[in-house]
């Protein structure tokens, strides 16, 4: 089943100080299965996220805009693997 914009799980950063957001993003991408994804809402392009998700876990991620500014971006975030978890979840991850 694929989920609709309005029924996957969503994170809104604007007001979340700069040095939480990461590590709140990073856990929601970590509890997604492959085939899950995020909405993610933040007040400016957040291509610094998208350059840390390429370079620390290149290919497990996509990333597609719904929005683009000026004043508010969405961005779709989908988890296309999952590699070395080590979640002990027996998920048969792949």
């Amino acid at each position: 089943m694929t989920l609709t914009v309005d029924q996957m799980p969503s994170i809104d950063v604007r007001d979340i100080p700069h040095g939480e957001r990461h590590p709140r993003i990073f856990g929601m991408l970590n509890s997604l299965a492959p085939g899950g994804a995020v909405l993610l809402t933040v007040d400016h392009d957040p291509v610094p996220l998208r350059y840390h998700l390429e370079s620390m876990f290149s290919g497990m991620f996509g990333w597609e805009y719904l929005q683009r500014g000026p004043d508010l971006w969405r961005v779709e975030i989908a988890r296309l693997k999952h590699d070395g978890c080590n979640c002990n979840c027996g998920g048969g991850h792949s």
